[in-house]
């Protein structure tokens, strides 16, 4: 992932540094964007996906962090596209909720990926990655 959001930028801050309260999400997921540039990833814009069996998909992470990243260690599969395209994908967010929710980090995909009809869209495991340095 290239950036943190800039609504935990803020909640570390103040977790850290002010001693206020965090509670992280039980489960984070996987968003997919048709529209996502560095500016707006940490601002939390862009535009997500939409159509039919579009929905936010769970990941999985290690147990911890080592060398300021962690990666994922299971496959992160989105449902199939029936009944429309999605569109061009180009990035990814991972979010605290299923829907609406706050993102947390987000990046470009290293290469888009057309998800039409009938598709499957797929992160293996340990294609998401998460630094911070």
């Amino acid at each position: 992932m290239t950036a943190i959001t800039d609504y935990l930028e803020n909640e570390l801050l103040d977790h850290v540094l002010k001693n206020a309260s965090y509670s992280p999400a039980a489960s984070v997921y996987a968003s997919l964007f048709t529209v996502l540039s560095a500016g707006n990833i940490e601002a939390d814009t862009g535009t997500e996906a939409t159509g039919s069996a579009y929905a936010r998909t769970v990941i999985t992470f290690g147990s911890v962090a080592s060398g300021g990243s962690i990666s994922s260690t299971a496959d992160c599969t989105f449902p199939t596209a029936s009944g429309g395209n999605w569109g061009t994908i180009v990035g990814m967010m991972i979010e605290d909720a299923s829907t609406a929710g706050n993102a947390l980090f987000g990046g470009s995909l290293t290469a888009s990926k057309v998800v039409n009809d009938g598709d499957t869209f797929k992160f293996n495991s340990g294609d998401i990655t998460v630094t911070l340095d």
